[in-house]
């Protein structure tokens, strides 16, 4: 049986990759009203802010050490900051599609940079990778494939949410999670409104007609979720944390299909089960993938 830290920090995860996944909807909406800078600034500063009052609660629990906390939080806020805005740009280049198939290329990314840490890799590892890598393509990829501009964009997004996984891996255990995710947010906040007040003219018109959208992507999206996944990692490799993550595309689809009412193909069906299967499979121990006796 798995441990019972691993399960929880699996569930973890899983809930942060499906608020993800539904958020989709609200970043979507919300460049319909704001540039990718604007947005981006305005829902990671929320982020940081709803988790002040959860700080304020612990300010009396020891906490492993407030210097790893900053510097965790201003390394995880850089990767954070370039990773989303890469995302955003790409995303008005490219399909959906596209851009959901190629971002989730970090859980081949993560495994594979752990070779050039020295990280020893399972096989188990690398074989759920690869399927899950083929159900995202056989659930995103519908329009055939074809590389440009947005693409590339995206790519550069999903090397950089590898470099913000490890980062988090390599921090989440020296500090205390909430606090590193509430620096984080600050630092990519910060970042995406110096750059919305260079490269755009953001306003508070802007924000009040995409208010909704915003107040999900940075309560939900980023004070929640992102915290899940700090807090998350502590018991989990980041290459099994990956591919659980890698479920935010699965859920997207499968809320489209619930809540909005649109169809799945068998192509679509056949990819969420491929990633499911891989996904649970890489939670096994060895010996445990099959029935006994």
């Amino acid at each position: 049986m798995m441990k019972k830290k691993t399960v929880v920090s699996s569930l973890l995860l899983f809930l942060a990759a499906c608020i993800w996944g539904i958020a989709f909807v609200a970043q979507s909406v919300g460049m319909d009203y704001m540039g990718p800078f604007t947005f981006n600034g305005a829902r990671f500063l929320i982020g940081g802010t709803v988790l002040l009052p959860i700080i304020f609660i612990r300010r009396r629990q020891k906490i492993h050490s407030s210097g790893m906390a900053l510097k965790g939080g201003i390394c995880c806020g850089l990767a954070i900051c370039a990773a989303s805005l890469f995302q955003q740009m790409g995303i008005q280049y490219t399909t959906v599609g596209k851009a959901g198939f190629i971002t989730t290329l970090y859980i081949i990314l993560v495994p594979l940079s752990g070779l050039f840490l020295r990280r020893k890799v399972a096989g188990r590892v690398w074989a759920a990778a690869a399927a899950a890598a083929v159900g995202m393509y056989l659930l995103c990829m519908t329009e055939g494939f074809s590389v440009g501009k947005g693409d590339a964009l995206v790519f550069v997004c999903a090397v950089l949410f590898t470099v913000h996984i490890l980062v988090i891996d390599f921090f989440s255990p020296k500090a205390d999670g909430v606090a590193i995710s509430c620096i984080q947010f600050y630092t990519a906040g910060i970042l995406c409104t110096v750059g919305a007040v260079l490269a755009e003219q953001p306003s508070w018109g802007q924000l009040a007609q995409g208010i909704v959208p915003v107040l999900y992507a940075g309560v939900m999206s980023c004070g929640v979720a992102y915290t899940l996944q700090i807090i998350g990692q502590k018991e989990l490799d980041p290459s099994v944390a990956s591919l659980i993550l890698s479920m935010e595309s699965v859920v997207s689809v499968l809320a489209g299909w619930l809540i909005l009412g649109q169809a799945l193909t068998a192509r679509e069906l056949a990819g969420c089960a491929i990633v499911f299967a891989a996904v649970i499979f890489v939670q096994l121990r060895p010996g445990e993938s099959t029935a006994e006796g």
